[in-house]
């Protein structure tokens, strides 16, 4: 890239053979750098993040991640507490940002500061790791960090370096952002429009939007499993988790396995067990996250007066297997999608629906609310689920009743999904279009 391109306050940021659009970048063998909030979490976005990392590496590629927080190998991650959504003078910056409408001249400097001090860390990171693309997970998507997605911003400007924004949300899915006094922020960043800049969403509606809104056209990548490598069968480890769990030799085991936000709808979980008539207890295997605890005290009173036995399973669920301080055993997602009887996936709302995609791939049933999403690009596909349209019937209740009771059924209805799963949700498929996409940023041929 010409010196010209870029900025004094920038110059020399990017390293050696850099590029922008009209370069070749080495498609063979390409630095890619993970830019989010967090990648040390069993959330979709961190989730999601190990896969395209697992099939950018196989495809000849090398990943590294910067983020606040990160449990990626420590020599290909660079981290900056305050790129995280939860630092103090991040969590503050947010607190006002979105209970005002007319900003103090005082949250200005504030952004600013934080933002110029992300974009310094930002340079560093593609200096250290020689990064010739960046892979932005979230950050642009959905206003937690303003500053991070501002220094972004500014950082793909002013270099020119060829970056894909992976957009799981959108900010106008989210009440929460919509009174705010960072109008003029949010326009910029959330997400821009720059030349150099690739925009993939997780769903066709998503699309439309950001097509209607902000006049930005996007590739559609839905989440994925590894469907050419079916999960082994349960082992021994898992054997004491129904003991560790408090759930009887005779109880069922129902496993809501997402955080505990309120669009979830995890109430109709609750009201699922209820009415369902059979003995069983719901566990919840993730944590509140970032909307507070309010929604899960609202859920253990609900479900004490509906009589459920509610299960919260986040200190003993993680990402991987392991140990805690007292001795308890940690299970990892796949222990507990294994061991459980029944999947619940009640959503008001989801960008797609990793769950549901985990449930398929561990060839469990489930119980799934008809959210746009899964209306729109997942159902006709074929899938097979207990369904119910925004409140729970005798016909759900009747359906699910079946299926615990017919092992053959269970077995016929999760091998038919795993069959779909495998077709359109696959590691191949993403192979497929992330090669489109890198092709497009190199200016080259396919």
């Amino acid at each position: 890239m010409h010196p010209a391109a870029l900025s004094d306050p920038l110059a020399g940021a990017l390293p050696s053979g850099e590029a922008t659009l009209n370069d070749h970048l080495p498609t063979k063998h390409l630095n890619i750098g993970f830019v989010s909030m967090r990648f040390n979490s069993t959330d979709g976005v961190s989730l999601e993040s190990s896969k395209w990392c697992c099939v950018l590496t196989e495809m000849g590629h090398s990943c590294f991640y910067f983020a606040g927080q990160c449990d990626r190998p420590a020599e290909r991650s660079y981290v900056v507490p305050e790129a995280h959504f939860d630092h103090p003078e991040i969590l503050d910056i947010t607190r006002i940002a979105f209970s005002n409408r007319v900003r103090p001249p005082v949250l200005t400097m504030r952004i600013r500061d934080v933002a110029g001090y992300l974009k310094e860390h930002l340079i560093k990171f593609i200096r250290q790791f020689d990064i010739h693309i960046l892979l932005v997970e979230n950050a642009l998507s959905i206003p937690m960090n303003l500053p991070l997605a501002l220094a972004l911003t500014e950082l793909i400007a002013e270099s020119g370096i060829p970056t894909i924004a992976h957009h799981h949300d959108l900010f106008w899915e989210r009440k929460r952002y919509l009174v705010n006094c960072v109008w003029d922020y949010i326009n910029m960043a959330y997400p821009p429009r720059l030349p150099n800049l690739v925009h993939v969403v997780i769903n066709s509606s998503a699309a439309n939007q950001l097509s209607h809104r902000r006049g930005i056209a996007a590739y559609v990548i839905p989440n994925v499993m590894n469907f050419d490598e079916p999960p082994p069968p349960p082992d021994e480890y898992s054997v004491t988790l129904r003991e560790d769990l408090g759930i009887a030799d005779y109880e069922y085991f129902f496993l809501q396995p997402t955080r505990v936000v309120r669009r979830k709808g995890i109430e109709h979980a609750i009201e699922f067990v209820r009415r369902l008539g059979m003995p069983a207890r719901l566990v919840i295997s993730h944590a509140s996250g970032d909307e507070g605890d309010e929604y899960a005290q609202h859920l253990f009173t609900y479900a004490e007066l509906m009589n459920v036995k509610l299960i919260m399973a986040d200190q003993i669920v993680g990402e991987k297997r392991g140990i805690l301080p007292d001795g308890r055993k940690i299970y990892s997602l796949f222990d507990v999608y294994s061991r459980c009887d029944l999947v619940t996936y009640p959503s008001l709302l989801e960008g797609f629906g990793n769950a549901f995609l985990e449930a398929i791939y561990y060839k469990r049933p489930l119980l799934v609310n008809n959210y746009t999403i899964y209306s729109i690009d997942i159902k006709p596909k074929g899938f097979r689920a207990i369904e119910f349209d925004g409140f729970i019937t005798e016909k759900t209740l009747q359906q699910a009743r079946e299926l615990l009771d017919n092992p053959a059924l269970v077995e016929e209805m999760t091998e038919h999904n795993y069959r779909l799963g495998r077709r359109y949700y696959s590691y191949r498929t993403l192979a497929s279009q992330l090669r489109s996409i890198l092709h497009v940023l190199s200016g080259e041929e396919e």
